[in-house]
C-alpha cells in the first residue's frame, strides 16, 4: 500500500558533494508524510540522517524539498541556487519550486538532482556570506573541470593556483606538485602545470576565504562566466547559441560573445514553436528590426530557455517577487510561468536586516584548520554589513566580543565590559569593522530605582536650572574635545613639523585655558543651585547669567585666535599633503579610540561651541520674563555672542565645507583635486543605477559643479571606488518611473551620458531631484562648466564598471587586493553608514547636526530585563556615543542613529517609567530613560534632527551656505 520513491541527489564529483538518497515514503491515503533525508552532501558537514517530517499532502511543491536542502546547508542566500536534473526527454532543466515535485519527476527511483548556481551576479561582493561565495567557488572549480569556463592560459592557471591554495596551503614543491598529479582541475592541466605552480608560490599567508575571493574576481572578469549555452539558429541559419545573464540576453558563435540585448533594450520575450522571438523597444539609431528570431531544436527547448529568461530578468531586475497573476474564469492565453522566490535586492536586504546566526562550517577538502567564523582581512572579504563592536581598539580584559546582535543585521557581536562573554578578538590584530553599539552590560553601572527617584526629587525644579546644567554637561564634551587637540595631537613629537605644533598650540592653548576656567565656575554655580555647597543664600545663586556675561565679554579677547582656527586646518592639510609621514601619523592618530571623530572636526569645535552657546542664551531668554533678574545679563550675553557669530560665521561656513570636502576626499579612491575653491558639497547617498547589470547599488556624492557616482570598495581601508562624474553644466532631470517601471526612478540627461537612478523612496528622490536642480542652477551660474574630479586618464566621465574585464594578466588580478592594505578602516564614517542604511545626508543636515549637539547622563534598559544602566552620552555626528562617565577619555561604543526613529514607547510595551524614549531601526529597538521632562524634550530634539526623514530647511543662522 506505500509506494516507496527513491531520490538520489548526486552532487557532481567537481563539486565535491556526496550522494543524497531521498527516501520518500508517500502514503496515498495520509495527508501528511515523513521523509527521512539521509544527508551526506555537503563537504563541510559530518554524515548525518536527519529525519525531516514534510507536513504536506502529495502534491508538495519544489520548494518544499529546495528549502529543506538550504536549511540543512544552513544557507541564508540560498536563492542564488537550483536543483536542476535531466527529464524524460533527456533535457536538463531546472526544478520548478511552485509545482508538485512528482508532476515533474516522473521517474523519481532514477532521477539525479544537482544543487548548483543557478543566478551569477555580476559582482561577487554582493554574495554576502562566507558560505555563499565557497558555494560559488566549488562550482567554478567544477565549470573550470568540465571545460565549460573557457579562458586564457593565464586566467586559467591563476585561478587554478588558488582553488589549490584554498585545499593545501601555502606552496610546498612536492605537495604541490603531487597534488597536481591526483587531482584533475582543468582538460588540459598539463601543458600549463608549470604555470599553476609558480602562481600557487605567491599566495603565501593567503586563508581559504581570501582564496575563495580572490578566484570569484577573477572568474567574474571572464566573458563565459555563468554562461550556459543552448544552440540555436539566425535566420540565415548560422549556427549561434544564446544565453542568458544578469546583463540581459547574451548571442554567442562559438565562445565568442557576438551581441547582448540589454533587458532596458528588450521589450517582449516569447517563443512560438521552435522560433524564440526577441522584440526590441524602439531605437531610430540600433541597426537591429524591432523583432529579433532564432530557431532552436524543439519547442521545448525554446520553452526551457524562454523560462530561464524569465527568471534571471525577475532575479535581478523586480524589487520584489511578481505576484502570481489571476486566474481566467473561461479561457486561458498563454504560460503563467513566473519567478518564484527573493529578487536579488530581496536577499541583500534579508542578510543585512535580519539577526542570522553565524555557524561555523568546515571546508572539507581544505587540509588547512580553517573554519569559517573569522573573515578574511577583516571587513574586506566579508559581507560588508556594518557590524558593532568596541570602539576603536579595545584594550585586553577591558572589553570582548561575543556572538549577538544588536545593530548589525547579520548576527554581529555585541560589547561586554570586563570581560563578560566569550572573546572574540580580530583576526591577526586587525581592527574589527567600526560601526557600534551600545550593549554595554556592566552590573555595577544598574541602578536601584528607588534611589534614582530620591536622587531625582532633590533637582530644582526651575526650567532655568536645567538649561543651566546642559551648558554644563556640554562644555565637559568640548573641553574633552579641545583636549584632544591641545595634549593629544600636539604631544606627538615626531609627527608633524614644528611649524604646525606651534600654530596649533598658540591657538588653542590659551582656549582650552579659558574653557577650563570657565567649567570650573559653571560645576560651582550648579553645585550651588543645587544645594550641594555651604551656599545659604539660595537667590543668589539660582541663575547662570553673570557667569555668561563675564566669561563671554573673556572670550571676545579671544577672537583673533579663534580666527587662526581656520589657518591650522589649511596649514595641516597642506602638511599631509606633501609630507606621507605626515599623513600616516594623521590616519594613524584618527584610529586612536580618543579621536572618535575625524580629526579635523575637533579643530572647528571652538568655531562650532559658539553656536551651542547662542542657542543656549536664546532658550534661556525665551523662559524668563523680562521682570527676572537674570534676564537683564542673559540678554546682554546674546547680544554679544550673537556679534561673535556673526564675525565669524563666513569663515565657518567656508570651512566646514573644506573639512567636509577633506573627509570625502578619504572616503574616496579614484579621484583627485577634490577640494578647490568654489567647490561645495551638498548630497551623499545611495542611489540605485540602472545598467546593463541592472539595478545596482551605487554612492553618490553632489557637488557644486559635478555629480560623481562610486562602489563600495573592497580594501581593508574601505574606500569607495569611483565610477564616473557627471557635469552638472547643461544638466537636466526628469522623472521616468513610468518609463522604466522603476519605482522613485528619475533620468539624469547630460551632454555626453545619460544615467537612470533609483531612490529607496519617494522622499528621497524628492531630496535628491530638489538638490541636484538646485546645484544645476549653482552650476549655470558658474563660469567654469568643466571641472574634472577624477585623474586626467580616467576623465572619460564613464569609467568601467565591470572594474577593467579585458585585464586578465597575472599582474592584473593579483592586484585586486589592494594596494591600501596598510591604510586604517573608515567604516565607522557618514559615507559608510548611509551605505549600510541606504540613505543620504546634505549640507543642511550636516549644518544642523552641527548645532544640536548635547551631553548627559541616560539610563539605557536592558534588553532581557527591568534593570537600566547608567551611561555618559554624547550626541554628535549623527551619532551617540557611550561613555562609562564624563571623566572617560574614550567611548567604549556609538550608535549611528540614521535611518533610525525616535518615539515614545507605547503602553503594550511595558515600560512604566517617566521621561522614556524609544529608538527604532527595523528589528533593532533601544529604550532610554532621561532624568527630567526638559532632558527629555532635549534629547528627543536634537535626535530627531539626525533620524527625522522629512527635508530639513536650513538653519535660521546659516541660510547663506550655498
Amino acid at each position: 500500500m506505500f509506494n516507496v520513491i527513491p531520490f538520489l541527489l548526486l552532487f557532481p564529483p567537481f563539486l565535491m558533494f556526496n550522494v543524497i538518497p531521498f527516501l520518500l515514503l508517500f502514503p496515498p491515503f495520509l495527508m501528511f508524510n515523513v521523509i527521512p533525508f539521509l544527508l551526506l552532501f555537503t563537504p563541510f558537514l559530518m554524515f548525518n540522517v536527519i529525519p525531516f517530517p514534510l507536513l504536506s499532502q502529495q502534491r508538495s511543491p519544489g520548494k518544499v524539498l529546495f528549502d529543506l536542502v538550504c536549511v540543512h546547508l544552513n544557507l541564508a542566500e540560498g536563492d542564488y541556487f537550483g536543483l536542476e536534473y535531466q527529464d524524460q526527454r533527456k533535457m536538463t532543466v531546472w526544478l520548478d519550486l511552485l509545482k508538485p515535485t512528482l508532476k515533474q519527476i516522473r521517474r523519481p527511483k532514477n532521477t539525479i538532482l544537482r544543487f548548483v548556481v543557478k543566478f551569477f551576479p555580476p559582482d561577487h561582493t554582493q554574495l554576502l556570506e562566507e558560505l555563499t561565495r565557497y558555494l560559488f567557488a566549488l562550482q567554478i572549480k567544477r565549470d573550470l573541470a568540465c571545460g565549460r569556463l573557457i579562458c586564457n592560459d593565464t586566467s586559467a592557471a591563476l585561478m587554478v593556483s588558488h582553488i589549490i591554495q584554498s585545499e593545501i596551503g601555502d606552496f610546498d614543491e612536492t605537495q604541490s606538485w603531487q597534488h597536481l598529479l591526483h587531482n584533475k582541475y582543468l582538460p588540459d592541466q598539463d601543458a600549463i602545470r608549470d604555470k599553476i605552480t609558480d602562481c600557487h608560490r605567491k599566495h603565501v599567508g593567503q586563508t581559504p576565504a581570501e582564496s575563495d575571493y580572490q578566484l570569484l574576481e577573477i572568474a567574474r572578469r571572464l566573458e563565459m562566466y555563468g554562461v550556459r549555452l543552448h544552440p540555436a539558429k539566425d535566420r540565415e541559419g548560422t549556427k549561434l547559441s544564446l544565453a542568458v545573464a544578469h546583463i540581459g540576453v547574451l548571442v554567442f558563435q562559438g565562445y565568442t560573445k557576438i551581441n547582448a540585448f540589454n533587458w532596458s533594450k528588450v521589450r517582449k520575450l516569447s517563443f512560438k514553436r521552435k522560433r524564440f522571438l526577441i522584440k526590441l523597444r524602439a531605437d531610430p539609431q540600433s541597426a537591429h528590426h524591432d523583432t529579433l528570431e532564432f530557431a532552436m531544436a524543439s519547442r521545448d527547448c525554446c520553452k526551457v530557455f524562454w523560462k530561464i529568461c524569465v527568471e534571471y530578468h525577475a532575479f535581478f531586475r523586480l524589487f520584489e517577487e511578481p505576484k502570481p497573476k489571476p486566474k481566467p474564469i473561461l479561457f486561458t492565453r498563454g504560460s503563467s510561468f513566473r519567478f518564484s522566490g527573493r529578487t536579488q535586492k530581496q536577499i541583500i536586504d534579508y542578510v543585512k536586516d535580519s539577526e542570522l546566526k553565524k555557524l561555523p562550517f568546515e571546508r572539507k577538502h581544505s587540509k588547512i584548520l580553517s573554519h569559517s567564523g573569522m573573515p578574511p582581512q577583516s571587513s574586506s572579504f566579508r559581507s560588508q554589513v556594518p557590524k558593532e563592536v568596541t570602539h576603536k581598539n579595545p584594550s585586553p580584559g577591558q572589553c570582548a566580543i561575543t556572538p549577538g546582535s544588536e545593530d548589525s543585521p547579520a548576527g554581529s557581536p555585541r560589547v561586554v565590559i570586563n570581560g563578560a562573554g566569550d572573546p572574540g578578538p580580530s583576526p591577526e590584530g586587525r581592527h574589527l569593522p567600526p560601526l557600534t553599539s551600545p550593549l554595554l552590560t556592566d552590573a555595577g553601572c544598574v541602578r536601584n530605582d528607588d534611589e534614582e527617584e530620591a536622587r531625582r526629587k532633590k533637582f530644582p525644579t526651575d526650567k532655568a536650572y536645567f538649561i543651566a546644567k546642559e551648558l554644563l554637561t556640554t562644555e565637559r564634551t568640548y573641553l574633552n574635545d579641545l583636549q584632544v587637540i591641545t595634549q593629544d595631537v600636539v604631544s606627538h613629537d615626531e609627527a608633524f613639523p614644528d611649524s604646525v605644533k606651534n600654530l596649533i598650540s598658540a591657538s588653542y592653548d590659551p582656549v582650552h585655558r579659558f574653557h577650563q576656567d570657565f567649567l570650573k565656575e559653571v560645576e560651582q554655580r550648579l553645585a550651588q543651585w543645587e544645594g550641594r555647597s555651604n551656599a545659604h543664600i539660595k537667590g543668589d545663586y539660582q541663575r547662570i547669567g553673570d557667569i555668561l556675561l563675564k566669561n563671554i565679554q573673556g572670550l571676545r579677547q579671544l577672537t583673533v585666535h579663534l580666527q587662526k582656527h581656520s589657518e591650522c586646518l589649511v596649514e595641516l592639510e597642506r602638511v599631509c599633503r606633501s609630507s606621507r609621514k605626515a599623513e600616516a601619523v594623521c590616519r594613524d592618530f584618527e584610529q586612536q579610540r580618543v579621536c572618535y571623530l575625524p580629526l579635523n572636526i575637533f579643530l572647528l569645535r571652538p568655531l562650532h561651541r559658539l553656536l551651542h552657546y547662542k542657542l543656549i542664551l536664546e532658550r534661556l531668554c525665551k523662559h524668563y520674563p523680562p521682570t527676572h533678574e537674570d534676564f537683564r545679563d542673559c540678554r546682554a550675553t546674546l547680544a554679544d555672542i550673537s556679534e561673535m557669530v556673526l564675525q565669524l560665521q563666513g569663515t565657518m561656513m567656508k570651512m566646514e565645507n573644506f573639512q567636509k570636502l577633506l573627509e570625502l576626499k578619504k572616503d574616496l579612491t579614484g579621484i583627485d583635486n577634490l577640494a578647490i575653491p568654489g567647490r561645495e558639497f551638498i548630497r551623499l547617498g545611495c542611489l540605485s543605477k540602472l545598467s546593463g547589470k541592472g539595478l545596482q547599488q551605487r554612492m553618490f556624492f553632489l557637488f557644486s559643479d559635478s555629480l560623481v557616482y562610486t562602489s563600495r570598495g573592497m580594501t581593508p581601508s574601505n574606500q569607495f571606488k569611483v565610477h564616473g562624474q557627471l557635469p552638472l553644466y547643461g544638466m537636466t532631470i526628469r522623472e521616468s518611473e513610468e518609463e522604466w517601471g522603476v519605482p522613485h526612478s528619475f533620468t539624469l540627461f547630460g551632454p555626453r551620458q545619460s544615467v537612470v537612478v533609483a531612490a529607496s523612496c519617494a522622499s528621497e528622490m524628492e531630496r535628491w531631484v530638489e538638490d541636484i536642480r538646485m546645484a544645476i542652477d549653482l552650476a549655470e551660474q558658474s563660469s567654469s562648466p568643466d571641472a574634472d574630479l577624477l585623474p586626467t586618464g580616467l576623465s572619460d566621465h564613464k569609467l568601467s564598471e565591470d572594474g577593467g574585464a579585458e585585464l586578465e594578466s597575472e599582474e592584473e588580478l593579483c592586484g585586486s587586493r589592494s594596494s591600501l592594505e596598510r591604510q586604517g578602516h573608515r567604516g565607522n564614517t557618514t559615507v559608510h553608514v548611509c551605505w549600510h542604511r541606504n540613505t543620504s545626508v546634505s549640507m543642511v543636515d550636516f549644518s544642523v547636526a552641527v548645532e544640536n549637539q548635547l551631553s548627559g547622563n541616560l539610563l539605557r534598559k536592558f534588553k532581557n530585563s527591568n534593570g537600566w544602566q547608567k551611561l555618559w552620552v554624547v550626541f554628535t555626528n549623527f551619532s551617540l556615543f557611550f561613555y562609562k562617565s564624563h571623566q572617560d577619555d574614550y567611548p567604549l561604543a556609538s550608535l549611528p542613529l540614521l535611518g533610525y526613529s525616535v518615539t515614545v514607547p507605547a503602553e503594550s510595551e511595558n515600560i512604566h517609567k517617566d521621561y522614556v524614549f524609544k529608538l527604532h531601526f527595523k528589528s533593532h529597538v533601544y529604550y532610554f530613560r532621561s532624568e527630567s521632562e526638559y532632558a527629555f524634550e532635549r534629547w528627543m530634539e536634537v535626535i530627531r534632527s539626525a533620524t527625522c526623514s522629512a527635508s530639513r530647511p536650513a538653519p535660521s543662522t546659516r541660510k547663506e551656505l550655498y
